[in-house]
């Protein structure tokens, strides 16, 4: 009989513990239902919180990042204008040693022909034309080819040498443009 009574008490104590079990999990299930609108208020407001704060350093960052994109930007700028005044310089003393004039020193010979020019048409505007006569002149003629090759001549002889040059470069400017 000791073995029943042992295995009763047994039972009970089991029974027993099965029971508050039972309760603690009904406690559990009250306590969640009060204090749960609680919790789920506070992890609201915490997850607001959160929010804000990831918003703020994003915005942060985003600063940052555009400071320092503008940043290379200015640098890259630097760079690049560095490169191109050496490229601009090295093509520059290429072309002064093959002899080749700048853009500068067409333009100046441009105008001083201009200037001449002006000069020289001021000064045929001063010549007075002789007057033509009427009267017919006997004189022998000579032949035409002599005549034309004399002309020629007098004519290149009276021509200084720098109207030939600017010649060239007043043909050399129309011919770039």
């Amino acid at each position: 009989m000791a073995k029943k009574k042992t295995t009763k008490k047994i039972q009970n104590d089991i029974m027993d513990s099965a029971h508050k079990v039972w309760l603690a999990g009904l406690g559990a299930v009250a306590m969640a239902e009060d204090e749960g609108s609680k919790i789920f208020s506070d992890l609201i407001s915490k997850g607001k919180n959160l929010e804000r704060r990831s918003q703020k350093q994003t915005k942060e960052q985003m600063e940052k990042a555009k400071g320092t994109v503008a940043g290379l930007k200015i640098v890259a700028e630097s760079y690049w204008e560095t490169f191109s005044r050496t490229v601009d310089d090295s093509v520059t003393d290429v072309v002064h040693r093959i002899g080749v004039p700048t853009k500068e020193e067409i333009e100046t010979l441009t105008m001083k022909v201009e200037d001449l020019t002006a000069a020289v048409d001021k000064l045929r505007a001063k010549e007075t034309p002789r007057p033509r006569t009427t009267a017919k002149k006997t004189a022998t003629k000579r032949p035409a080819t002599a005549k034309k090759a004399t002309t020629a001549k007098k004519t290149a002889a009276k021509r200084p040498a720098t109207a030939k040059k600017a010649t060239t470069a007043k043909k050399a400017t129309t011919t770039k443009k």
